[in-house]
């Protein structure tokens, strides 16, 4: 189980409330067929945020980028050996900052892509950007080299609150980058964080109806999280910072609910809220457990292979990447067989994040076993999860109810205790299974 670990880990970097929204989502594909995507890292920042601990790293010196775009057309071409063909449904540039990269960088990647794999005639092709990198011509360059939806950290609408965040724009930066990524893009989207220190439930808001009122069809609202071996981390621990507690906490989720809900915002999936048909495609394609490359210093995938389902990770630190695509065509440390089991447990993880839920089916091909019918009995109710099923026959999909969301860790947990194989199960029904142990009670009233 050290690969639900590690995912649970990854996943829940940046937990955050969901919404209540119950709509599937209407975007690209389906849940029975996710798509292909391509995760491309860039590691490096202006700055390192107190908060952040993804894989992102200063250069005062700058970096090599004509030598790291080489790295990336390299292991671009071994992915596709791994991949073989396939219909490209997204990209996405994360990081990091990708909006660092030179346009001419990006065009070169996509380029490289496209001679690779087919790219479907309406990919997704996102770039994350910070509203201090962000500048009419860069962004024009990054249009013209063919990414058609941006994602931008504000983090937050008050200057005070973005220094203590460690963020290098301020409001009125950040407003200005946004006025250029309107004009210069159909589609984009920005990140808040909120249970900020001293953050009050009339302040969040107001910030968050100033933010509506400037946002396109999609922006994300995180939770702030307290992640070891941070600057906050090393601050909480000598009580120098202090986050709103579980019922604060609480109250400003709600307010996130109510407010995003009055204009039209979905949470379709945990930290995400978009108009429908306004979804990110990448981000579906991660939670319905589609197959995604990934390329660059510490990047992940996802990918079916001729040896089955396999997981794969890069190494993080920029240069010894570098270093290791240069001396063997890639930069992966490990690659490594996906179970029935391991792959049921992934899918479960991943899709109870989505309102549309975990369809029953598919995980019963893919991980060739079903939760039991008891443990989801006993989930639906403590009203943490919900069954899903058309008139009088037997559930086709579960998903976590808005209360689940909060402990939406344990009840994964719970759930994958209670697999039954599919050999055990009667056929067109949820298996039953022994008992399996109860959820400890701090369980149902602690954030995931």
């Amino acid at each position: 189980m050290h690969l639900l670990g590690a995912l649970l880990r990854m996943l829940y970097s940046r937990p955050v409330a969901m919404g209540d929204a119950m709509t599937p989502s209407r975007s690209g594909l389906d849940a029975n067929d996710p798509g292909f995507g391509v995760y491309v890292h860039w590691p490096f920042c202006a700055q390192k945020c107190p908060y952040c601990d993804f894989n992102s790293h200063v250069r005062f010196g700058g970096w090599d980028e004509d030598r790291f775009l080489s790295a990336y057309l390299r292991e671009l071409d071994d992915a596709r050996q791994r991949t073989g063909p396939r219909i490209v449904n997204s990209i996405f540039f994360g990081g990091g900052t990708p909006s660092l990269m030179k346009p001419s960088t990006t065009a070169a990647i996509l380029d490289r892509i496209a001679a690779l794999w087919s790219v479907g005639s309406d990919a997704e092709i996102t770039l994350e950007a910070n509203p201090g990198s962000v500048e009419a011509g860069r962004f024009r360059g990054y249009r013209d080299a063919g990414v058609n939806r941006v994602s931008m950290g504000f983090q937050a609408l008050n200057d005070e609150a973005l220094k203590k965040l460690g963020r290098i724009h301020t409001v009125a930066e950040g407003r200005a980058a946004l006025d250029v990524a309107r004009s210069t893009f159909a589609r984009f989207s920005f990140d808040l964080i909120y249970a900020r220190p001293g953050q009050t439930p009339d302040a969040w808001r107001s910030e968050l109806s100033d933010a509506l009122d400037m946002a396109g069809d999609h922006l994300s609202l995180y939770q702030l999280t307290i992640e070891p071996d941070t600057p906050y981390a090393a601050l909480q621990a000598a009580g120098k910072l202090i986050v709103p507690d579980e019922d604060a906490a609480l109250a400003l989720y709600e307010i996130t609910q109510e407010l995003t809900h009055a204009r039209g915002y979905g949470a379709y999936e945990i930290s995400n809220h978009a108009r429908p048909g306004q979804e990110s495609r990448h981000n579906l394609l991660y939670w319905r457990y589609g197959e995604y490359a990934g390329v660059g210093p510490g990047a992940h995938g996802r990918l079916m292979t001729c040896d089955g389902r396999v997981a794969t990770i890069a190494e993080k630190h920029p240069e010894t990447w570098a270093g290791q695509v240069e001396a063997k065509g890639h930069g992966l440390i490990d690659i490594t067989s996906l179970s029935a089991t391991e792959q049921g447990d992934e899918m479960l993880l991943m899709g109870l994040r989505l309102s549309e839920g975990v369809n029953l089916a598919r995980l019963a091909a893919l991980g060739s076993v079903r939760p039991s019918l008891q443990t989801v009995s006993e989930l639906e109710a403590l009203g943490l999860l919900q069954s899903i099923s058309t008139g009088n026959a037997p559930p086709h999909a579960i998903r976590a109810t808005p209360k689940g969301r909060f402990v939406l860790n344990a009840v994964v947990a719970k759930l994958s205790e209670s697999f039954v194989p599919l050999e055990g199960i009667a056929s067109g029904s949820v298996a039953t299974s022994q008992p399996t142990s109860p959820l400890p009670q701090h369980a149902l009233s602690t954030p995931a």
